[in-house]
């Protein structure tokens, strides 16, 4: 005979009704805003709800609930708790360089070319791949698409303002991205922070887009979607992936976070691997 609550312990018991109230929260959070969690991976949603319990300083999940279906202000501050807004320029510079020595000469045979970075938090990667492209002559030619469903984090994405304390990391890992020349000349010191220029902007779109619920709205050539898979469940990533596929011309490149994966996915076979150590894939034809 299978064990039920009653013969759980007080700590397991705990977490299943947890979970039971988190999955309530999450399709309600659905029914009411249209943003659908309900497939994000269960053990960082149970982090992060615990989170927001401390940070709006409710009992639990019931009131936390009600709070986010009654008050809009509160729900739009909680979508940081539902996403993970964590980047920074060129991260993964193995990864750049590899964009940089293997995908971009292939666009380059392009007339004209876009680029979806696909949960784009704040910015910092949409920015490094139009340094990247300026780099390489190819932004003028190119539009490069920044979505997230976060409208705080596509507001600072959009402004393109960085802490100045965090400027020598990111020059460090563009110098090891390929760099030509200097990060600073591609921002000025500004407003507290290292604003970069608008001439990289006039080539970049942001917008509202979710994995979970919304279509492709464009043909690309490169699709940049790193370490957001992780934080869904495989239903959601077969999704993602999916829309990846739909969206990229034949013979376009996906470029995946170190820690993700098509392998045992429904599009596997859809992808051949470019470099496979930095997750760069494309698209059979």
């Amino acid at each position: 005979m299978s064990a039920g609550l009653d013969d759980a312990p007080d700590g397991a018991e705990d977490e299943a009704l947890f979970d039971l109230e988190t999955r309530l929260l999450l399709e309600a959070v659905y029914r009411r805003w249209q943003h659908d969690f309900r497939d994000y991976a269960e053990a960082s949603l149970r982090r992060r709800m615990r989170q927001a319990l401390r940070h709006f300083g409710c009992a639990h999940l019931g009131e936390l609930q009600h709070r986010l279906l009654h008050d809009a202000a509160a729900f739009q501050q909680a979508l940081q708790f539902f996403t993970v807004q964590v980047s920074e320029m060129f991260r993964d510079p193995a990864y750049f360089l590899a964009l940089r020595r293997e995908v971009l000469p292939v666009l380059a045979t392009y007339p004209s070319l876009k680029v979806w970075v696909a949960g784009c938090a704040t910015g910092e990667e949409a920015w490094s791949l139009a340094v990247l492209l300026e780099e390489e002559g190819l932004l003028s030619r190119t539009i490069v698409y920044a979505t997230d469903i976060h409208p705080m984090a596509l507001r600072a994405a959009e402004a393109g303002v960085y802490p100045l304390q965090r400027m020598a990391s990111y020059s460090r890992n563009y110098q090891a991205a390929g760099g030509i020349a200097s990060l600073s000349d591609y921002c000025t010191a500004g407003y507290d922070g290292a604003v970069f220029d608008r001439r990289l902007k006039r080539q970049m779109v942001f917008a509202d887009h979710s994995l979970a619920t919304d279509s492709v709205f464009s043909e690309v050539h490169l699709v940049s979607c790193r370490n957001v898979l992780i934080y869904f469940n495989r239903e959601l990533q077969d999704r993602a992936v999916g829309l990846f596929h739909e969206a990229l011309v034949p013979r376009g490149f996906l470029g995946l976070g170190s820690r993700e994966s098509l392998q045992f996915g429904a599009h596997a076979h859809a992808f051949e691997p470019v470099d496979a150590a930095q997750r760069l894939f494309r698209r059979r034809a």
